[in-house]
């Protein structure tokens, strides 16, 4: 069976991969859950268990970077951090394939979103954050993003001008505004400690589970980067409007972990770099066939007027805070 993308993955195929994967058999539930980039489903099997399975866009990672993050996981559960680790499967890996369409199952689990309105909330993820870091600092991910401007920001650059995604009328203001953007923000970047870290841990991948305490989800853009993308990610403001939440974090994170507070100055040059990131990110979904539904009039004029607006406005920010 060749799967070349989504469109072909129709929920019997998804039951029966997952079936054999498992060795049992389910239900005919098949519940798509929300997510743009994967195929995410709720099976049940016959004797009631819920599970989530996770299909991998085809071409985004490969099995090696998925068993990266995989790895990462599961050593975050084996050290008693509250994550959700992808089970075994019949074939003694946490991948499996439905045709070239890569696929992990998961137990389902509940939570609600964290409220971080309290100080104690902010120190209890803190702690939680350092607690991972802890496990990331113990071994590398060879196949995984290095988060640093002349590895993953270069590549979203040349990716954005050489797909050709940008009108012709905008593409020497972005060029150049993206230059000055990697002259500035590069040499911040020296001898900063790269470590595992979750990578998007904004806070609705930070579950509260009554009666247990939070969990982290979804380690899908898991990368090599500094500990402070996985703090800055979680701040209601820029970094100079919510200096108090920032020492609430790191309250609870430095109980557990060191912080290198000079790394906070990466937050705004993190922010603009996460900003190049994401158009990246979409440009490479622009062939999907549900793209224009979700992403209505990217790459019109309009939109690269404002876009590279919002760049140079994070520029002058980096620029007068350095």
């Amino acid at each position: 069976m060749e799967l070349g993308n989504f469109e072909n993955l129709t929920p019997d195929i998804m039951i029966g991969a997952v079936e054999d994967a498992l060795k049992l058999n389910l239900t005919g539930l098949a519940a798509p859950l929300p997510s743009y980039i994967n195929r995410v489903y709720e099976f049940e099997a016959v004797n009631g268990i819920r599970y989530i399975a996770k299909f991998y866009r085809p071409g985004r990672w490969s099995r090696e970077a998925l068993e990266d993050e995989h790895d990462f996981v599961i050593a975050c559960s084996q050290a008693d951090i509250p994550v959700i680790a992808p089970i075994e499967l019949s074939n003694k890996s946490t991948l499996g394939s439905a045709g070239n369409i890569f696929f992990a199952v998961y137990p389902k689990r509940f939570g609600r979103e964290i409220e971080l309105n309290d100080d104690e909330s902010w120190s209890r993820i803190g702690s939680l954050v350092a607690r991972m870091h802890n496990v990331g600092d113990d071994k590398d991910a060879e196949y995984r993003i290095m988060h640093h401007p002349l590895e993953s920001t270069g590549d979203d650059i040349t990716r954005l001008l050489d797909g050709n995604y940008i009108p012709t009328t905008y593409r020497s203001e972005f060029e150049n505004t993206t230059t000055e953007l990697m002259e500035l923000i590069v040499p911040m970047f020296d001898d900063i400690e790269y470590i595992r870290i979750h990578g998007d841990c904004h806070r609705a991948n930070v579950l509260e589970r009554p009666g247990e305490g939070l969990m982290l989800i979804d380690f899908d853009d898991m990368m090599i980067g500094p500990p402070v993308q996985d703090i800055w990610l979680l701040l209601p403001e820029h970094a100079a409007d919510c200096p108090h939440e920032i020492e609430m974090i790191l309250q609870g994170y430095t109980m557990l972990r060191d912080f290198d507070r000079n790394t906070l100055r990466l937050i705004e040059p993190l922010r603009a770099m996460r900003m190049l990131y994401f158009l990246a990110w979409i440009g490479r979904q622009i062939h999907d066939f549900q793209f224009e539904s979700h992403f209505p009039g990217w790459g019109t004029d309009a939109f690269w007027r404002r876009e590279i607006a919002d760049l140079k406005n994070q520029y002058g920010l980096i620029y007068h805070s350095s």
